[in-house]
């Protein structure tokens, strides 16, 4: 009975002991799983949290954008050409709008003033300075429908966020100590500015349609001058030959056709997304019909023609009778080295297209020194060496049209010069 009751009394200790250990057990894995478990709640709470947060975030983010959207608005302006030299090729301007603040302006960068000192001799040298103007958009149409030149806008589709930044830069390029700029007809004029702007950061992710290696400056411009003849002659006069050489797309477009023409099949590619640049295009100016402006009713070419006759048949009637028509050979001299000033000018000028010409081998300032003593020795039928130095500049100047394209009419007038200086040469008594 001791036995039996004290082995009971033995399993009564075993088993309170039992349930004590799984207890003790059960509350240490309780206590276990609570550490792990509520740091891993409190982070659960965080994420939560935080999703939240950005969901909001974006919630407002969107919201904002979409007010940007409907507030700020960007567009480009391209004007049409008119009769005078200075619009022949255009302009370009920029439509913005900001509805909040209530401003609706043109921006335009080709405000510059005849009235500043020496204002054609500073264009000339390539040290001329627009500066950026704003206008009231109503008045800036005006005055273009006023001038019969029409206007076409594109509604350019930037991102929100882009115009901000486009409309901060605005404000700063406004500022009085950013609004001028050194004027470079081909590389920075106020198309070239006006596409840097608002076209921002976005510019490197664009796509155009056309590609690198279009044609030159000087045939891009002979587009739009063709009735122009004169204006072309004093363009081709003063480019060299690096306005003959390919462009590509950005120099393209510092002519405001191209820029818009450009713009329309523009696409941008960013952040893996992809859409055009333009959503819209319409006019605001119906384009009218211009007529041409009357110039010198003769031609370059033709007064070439009329030079080279008048030439040839002094020349024959100085051989036929025996004399000596000096008196033209000054005149040729004179003009052919005032001519060779302007030209000798431009080596100096900060226009990049305009430094390296060609047609300074047949018209360049050497002719005015020689003019005198090459004249006197005419008279005395001498031979003087000035014109044989002057026949090798321009049959150079003939070898040279293979690279550079010349002023309508000046081969024949090189013919002329040439003549002149055979008769010199092989005319009069050579010692």
């Amino acid at each position: 009975m001791n036995f039996t009751f004290r082995g009971a009394n033995l399993l009564k200790k075993i088993e309170i002991k039992a349930r004590n250990i799984n207890n003790i057990s059960y509350f240490c894995i309780v206590k276990r799983f609570k550490s792990i478990l509520r740091p891993l709640f409190a982070m659960m709470l965080l994420v939560f949290a935080s999703s939240m947060n950005v969901h909001a975030y974006m919630a407002m983010t969107q919201k904002y954008e979409q007010h940007i959207d409907s507030t700020i608005y960007l567009g480009l302006l391209t004007c049409q050409p008119s009769q005078e030299v200075y619009s022949l090729y255009g302009h370009t301007a920029i439509h913005y709008v900001n509805r909040d603040q209530g401003i609706d302006v043109a921006i335009n960068y080709g405000m510059f003033s005849f009235s500043k000192p020496y204002f054609v001799l500073r264009f000339v040298l390539g040290l001329t300075d627009y500066e950026m103007g704003v206008q009231p958009f109503d008045l800036f149409c005006m005055s273009y429908a006023a001038e019969q030149r029409g206007i076409t806008e594109q509604i350019l589709n930037i991102p929100a966020l882009e115009k901000i930044k486009i409309a901060e830069a605005i404000e700063r390029n406004y500022l009085p100590e950013n609004r001028e700029y050194r004027y470079n007809y081909f590389y920075d004029n106020c198309t070239t500015r006006a596409r840097d702007m608002v076209l921002g950061s976005l510019k490197k992710y664009i796509k155009y349609k056309r590609q690198d290696g279009g044609p030159s400056f000087r045939r891009m411009i002979h587009a739009y001058n063709e009735e122009h003849p004169w204006a072309r002659f004093g363009n081709d006069m003063l480019l060299g030959i690096k306005a003959d050489l390919p462009t590509n797309i950005n120099e393209q477009q510092f002519l405001p056709d191209h820029l818009m023409e450009d713009f329309s099949t523009a696409i941008v590619n960013k952040d893996n997304k992809e859409w055009k640049l333009v959503n819209e295009t319409k006019a605001i100016i119906p384009y009218f019909q211009q007529n041409v402006a009357k110039e010198f009713p003769v031609r370059p070419i033709t007064c070439s023609i009329i030079l080279l006759i008048i030439t040839v048949i002094l020349t024959f009637i100085e051989r036929s009778l025996k004399i000596s028509i000096w008196y033209y050979d000054l005149l040729l001299l004179v003009l052919s080295g005032l001519s060779g000033l302007i030209l000798f000018v431009m080596i100096f000028s900060q226009h990049p297209t305009v430094s390296l010409n060609l047609q300074l081998l047949m018209f360049n300032p050497l002719p005015l020194f020689f003019a005198w003593r090459a004249v006197k020795r005419i008279r005395l039928h001498q031979y003087d060496c000035w014109w044989k130095i002057w026949g090798i500049l321009i049959i150079l100047f003939f070898i040279g049209a293979f690279f550079q394209c010349y002023a309508e009419g000046m081969i024949l007038v090189a013919c002329s010069l040439l003549l002149r200086c055979s008769i010199h040469i092989f005319g009069t008594n050579n010692k």
